[in-house]
C-alpha cells in the first residue's frame, strides 16, 4: 500500500458491520489506577464499533497484572484481553506489540490510553470520531488546545514549559503548526499504522516523536482535539532532558535526510514531506 492509498476506516456497511476498535491500555506498576481507568472507559463505544480492549501490562514489579485479569473477570460486560509481556519492553517497545497485534487482527482504529489515567477514558467517543468518518488517518488528544487548561489540570509548571519549548522547536524544524506533539493519547487508523516501519523506532519514549515524524513523510492527516489534563500522584519514569535531547534529535535528523544532508534508516519509507495539522 503507498501513501496514495487512502487509509479510511469504514464507516458501518450497507449490511451492519461496525468498525472495528481496539482500545490499547498500556500499563506499568499502575496497580492503583487499572479499575479507575477502566471504569472510564465508555461501555456506549460498543453501540457503535466492535470494541475489543487490550490491556497490555509491560512486565509490571507489582499487581497490575492480576488486577487487570480480577478486573476483566467481574466485568464481562467489557471486553478486556490482559497480556503481559516476559520483560519490559519499554514505553516505545510496548506499543509496538499493541500495534502489531491491531495490524494482525485487521482492526479499523487502536485508540491508546495510558493506565494511570493521565489521559481521559471518557474522550474516547470524541477522539475516535473523525477517524471513523474517515476525516482523519490520526487524531492526538491535546492538552494545549484550550488556553490555561493543562496547567489547571495540575500540570506542573516546568512540564509544560518544557512540552510548549519541545513543540514550538520541532514547529520550526517541520513546518508544522501543532498545539502539542508530546501527548500520549492518540488514536491511530490502522491501515495508516501498517504502512510505518514501526521495528526501526525507538523502544523509549521518543517513539512518540518518531512516529510523528514517520507520519508526517506518509504525508498522514493528523487532527487534535482538545482534551483535559489531569495529574494525580503518579510518579514519572522520564528523563525530561534525556527526552528533550531525543526529540529534538530526531526531528533534525529528519530535516537533515529530507535536505539529502544526512540519510536516516527510520525516515527511508516516508514520501515527500507534508502533512500539517488541519
Amino acid at each position: 500500500m503507498n501513501a496514495s492509498q487512502r487509509s479510511r476506516a469504514p464507516e458501518p456497511t450497507a449490511g451492519g458491520a461496525r468498525p472495528r476498535l481496539q482500545v490499547f491500555v498500556i500499563a506499568y506498576c499502575a496497580e492503583r489506577t487499572v479499575d479507575w481507568v477502566l471504569d472510564r472507559i465508555p461501555r456506549t463505544l460498543s453501540d457503535r464499533y466492535d470494541l475489543n480492549v487490550l490491556f497490555l501490562d509491560d512486565a509490571s514489579v507489582d499487581g497490575t497484572f492480576e488486577r487487570a485479569r480480577a478486573y476483566a473477570r467481574k466485568h464481562p460486560e467489557l471486553p478486556i484481553e490482559v497480556r503481559r509481556n516476559a520483560r519490559n519492553l519499554g514505553y516505545g517497545g510496548a506499543q509496538k506489540v499493541g500495534y502489531a497485534i491491531a495490524i494482525e487482527r485487521g482492526v479499523d482504529m487502536v485508540a491508546m490510553v495510558h493506565g494511570d489515567g493521565q489521559y481521559a477514558p471518557e474522550m474516547l467517543p470524541t477522539l475516535v470520531e473523525p477517524v471513523r468518518r474517515g476525516e482523519a488517518d490520526v487524531v492526538f488528544g491535546s492538552r494545549m488546545l484550550t488556553p490555561g487548561g493543562a496547567l489547571r489540570g495540575g500540570m506542573p509548571r516546568y512540564k509544560y514549559v518544557g512540552n510548549r519549548v519541545l513543540t514550538v522547536v520541532q514547529n520550526a524544524l517541520l513546518g508544522t503548526r501543532f498545539s502539542e506533539l508530546h501527548t500520549g493519547y492518540r488514536i491511530y487508523a490502522v491501515p495508516m499504522l501498517a504502512q510505518l516501519a514501526l521495528d526501526r523506532l525507538s523502544d523509549d519514549f521518543d517513539f512518540d516523536t518518531e512516529i510523528v515524524l514517520q507520519l508526517l513523510g506518509r504525508r498522514a492527516r493528523i487532527e487534535e482535539r482538545a482534551i483535559p489534563t489531569f495529574y494525580g500522584s503518579e510518579i514519572s519514569r522520564v528523563d525530561g532532558l534525556r527526552y528533550a535531547r531525543q526529540v529534538v534529535t530526531a526531528t533534525a535528523l529528519l530535516w537533515l535526510h529530507r535536505a539529502g544532508i544526512r540519510r536516516d534508516r527510520r525516515f527511508e519509507t516516508t514520501e515527500a514531506f507534508g502533512s500539517r495539522r488541519r
